[in-house]
């Protein structure tokens, strides 16, 4: 039996990712809805920005016109889009205060995600997390808005100078969690960031034993698609 290495974090928060993704249309109010009664403690979604300034949910950031022609959804305002993809503000009006991950595509919605956020309220930007591939792009986010949780989401391929280097980095930035693929995270790597303050999350955890795994390696939150596996594996590592 392998040895549970402890988490930052207790209990680790469990992401439905898109909402409630394997059970329901991802990345709409009724997935998220669904998410939250399946027992999931946290929302993952992808954030854009509209042409008319509104912070809305969706993974792709385009919609369809006809049969093939696609459109960004930068370039259109809220009321030209399908009516399944939901602004922020439409979400928290559902579903209220939640942790909730949120990979900011379009940088450019940055700011109106964090007004929206603080219209609810200091707990909704407390508990507000949010994600970019490009360390530094969050760095930038650390200063412009000092209460925000801000995750690196990143792969070991990126780390040029390798991952305690990077640990150091994040931590001298203040960025409060790193979200790597399931399959890169060992109980050392885990224990590195720690090391540094950092919180590790995973992705894509989507079977038992992978949801297993990772809890056992000490993470700090998992996303998953299937609400139901993620919350009895949490049960399992409480």
């Amino acid at each position: 039996m392998p040895t549970r290495l402890p988490s930052l974090r207790r209990p680790p928060i469990g992401f439905a990712h898109r909402g409630a993704r394997a059970h329901a249309p991802e990345n709409t109010l009724e997935a998220f809805r669904l998410a939250l009664r399946l027992g999931a403690t946290g929302l993952e979604s992808d954030v854009w920005v509209t042409a008319d300034g509104q912070a809305v949910l969706d993974h792709d950031g385009v919609v369809r016109r006809g049969l093939r022609r696609k459109v960004p959804i930068r370039s259109l305002a809220r009321d030209e889009l399908p009516e399944h993809i939901p602004t922020l503000a439409e979400l928290y009006a559902e579903v209220g205060v939640v942790d909730l991950s949120l990979d900011v595509k379009d940088p450019d919605a940055f700011d109106e995600v964090v007004r929206v956020a603080r219209a609810v309220g200091d707990d909704a930007v407390r508990r507000l997390w949010l994600c970019h591939p490009d360390w530094q792009q969050v760095a930038a986010w650390r200063e412009a808005c000092p209460d925000v949780r801000l995750v690196d989401s990143t792969r070991l391929r990126t780390m040029e100078l390798g991952p305690e280097r990077r640990a150091a980095e994040l931590a001298d930035a203040g960025i409060d969690a790193v979200n790597l693929h399931h399959s890169e995270w060992t109980g050392g790597l885990t224990t590195l960031f720690h090391r540094f303050g950092i919180l590790c999350f995973a992705w894509d955890a989507q079977h038992e034993r992978t949801l297993d795994v990772v809890l056992d390696h000490g993470v700090d939150a998992v996303y998953s698609d299937h609400v139901d596996r993620m919350v009895d594996a949490l049960a399992r590592a409480s």
